[in-house]
């Protein structure tokens, strides 16, 4: 059997403090990355980080999704904006509010 092939990657961007960015890796799987996971059609979740050398660290999270109906059931009807969690406030210095979204080719 084959693995099913992703037809939607979802991608959200933010920035931490550096000094942040063990804390807030720990922080960000129990939230986002498990809520991602464990919802039906998710078909893999990643969270990359890159420091910007100026005490910023970007965070990226990726997200592979069966079809946009899915991504539904994780973000709700409007898609398009990012899902946020109670203590995010305490990490993020900047976020973008919304996401994007790309097909899978």
């Amino acid at each position: 059997m084959s693995p099913e092939r992703p037809a939607v990657l979802r991608s959200w961007t933010g920035w931490i403090r550096t000094a942040d960015r063990d804390a807030y890796a720990a922080y960000l799987e129990k939230t986002g990355m498990d809520a991602y996971r464990a919802t039906p059609g998710n078909l893999g979740a990643y969270a990359l980080m890159r420091d910007a050398g100026d005490g910023r660290t970007e965070v990226r999270t990726l997200s592979l999704w069966r079809d946009r109906s899915d991504i539904v059931a994780f973000a709700g009807d409007d898609i398009g904006l990012a899902v946020f969690y109670p203590d995010d406030d305490r990490f993020l210095i900047a976020r973008d509010e919304t996401v994007e979204h790309f097909d899978v080719v």
